[in-house]
């Protein structure tokens, strides 16, 4: 049960990277992610409404709570602020397998994890498979005059946007569904071409702090007791908005978000929030090491909903990737 509520949660979190990534090819990652980041809150309240369960959460299940919302906002803004400085080819890797690779040997190493063979093959097979799903954009669209966009979203207008120049906070937001980066002028050098290089190091950096505080996210997560409740997420979730929020100012994002793009953020953190509660119960009966293996397999979700539903094909790499990950899932499953 723990694996398949793992693999719910992953499908959820595809889902809202793949949302995100439509509404910030028109406006500014980190805007995107406080307006997703907020919906998110406000959904995690159904559950505290629903149910009086956990009504008096223990200070230190409230702790891990923050610090889940500490690593979620940092990892969040992060990723997003360095895909707008470097490449997505090198900056979603290094910040998703660092994301999945440090609950793995924290779970291993500090809480005594003892994956099978079958589940320990599986783990090892996912990581590389993350890395190869997550390189590299996704190629063109299927042929002329295709429209993907989810029926003629994504064009000028539809999500917001005025016909005419884009909003002046922030770089050009680019193609693809993992999330933004930023557009480059065809005049402009590609990174490790000349001085794109240097532009490539703060890039990578930022990534590393994205992945730490994702981390942080799937460990805290994984020490909040059944018995606390729901009320720990809604802490976690708030304490994101505030971090992302405060961390503004040096993104150079807007705060303005037109109403159909806030909408899709909005229903994007809801799901971003259910993939939470999700993968909450799935650590509450499986390892860490699995559990958080299986739920950061989702970057398969949104290349598969772009190819279905947007018509881009996938790279050679991501297609090893896909396969690596169906069968890190099965060996897993196993377990």
């Amino acid at each position: 049960m723990g694996e398949l509520l793992a693999v719910a949660s992953a499908l959820c979190f595809g889902t809202t990277h793949f949302l995100s990534g439509l509404v910030s090819r028109h406006r500014h990652g980190v805007t995107v992610a406080a307006c997703a980041q907020a919906g998110g809150t406000v959904v995690s309240l159904v559950p505290v409404l629903l149910t009086t369960h956990g009504a008096n959460a223990p200070p230190s299940a409230l702790g891990w709570g923050t610090l889940s919302g500490l690593g979620t906002g940092v990892g969040v803004a992060c990723l997003y602020w360095s895909m707008n400085q470097g490449p997505m080819s090198v900056v979603v890797p290094v910040s998703d397998v660092t994301a999945v690779g440090l609950p793995v040997l924290a779970g291993i190493t500090l809480l005594g994890d003892r994956p099978s063979p079958p589940a320990l093959t599986g783990i090892a097979l996912g990581l590389p498979a993350l890395w190869l799903v997550s390189r590299g954009e996704l190629g063109e669209r299927g042929g002329p005059g295709e429209r993907g966009e989810l029926g003629g979203w994504g064009e000028p207008g539809e999500l917001g946007e005025p016909h005419g120049p884009r909003e002046p906070h922030g770089p050009r937001e680019p193609h693809g569904p993992h999330g933004p980066r930023g557009l480059r002028e065809p005049h402009e050098p590609r990174p490790g071409h000349g001085r794109a290089t240097d532009r490539s190091r703060p890039a990578v950096v930022l990534a590393l702090v994205a992945g730490v505080g994702l981390a942080l996210h799937f460990f805290a997560l994984a020490r909040i007791p059944a018995s606390a409740g729901w009320w720990p997420v809604v802490v976690s979730r708030a304490v994101s908005v505030a971090v992302i929020l405060a961390l503004f100012p040096a993104t150079g994002a807007s705060l303005r978000l037109p109403r159909r793009a806030a909408a899709v953020a909005a229903v994007a953190g809801g799901l971003g929030t259910l993939a939470t509660i999700l993968y909450l119960l799935a650590t509450r009966q499986e390892l860490l090491s699995v559990a958080v293996v299986l739920s950061a397999l989702y970057p398969a979700v949104p290349v598969l909903l772009a190819l279905t539903f947007l018509r881009e094909r996938i790279t050679r790499p991501q297609a090893v990737g896909l396969l690596g990950a169906g069968l890190a899932i099965g060996l897993i499953a196993l377990n």
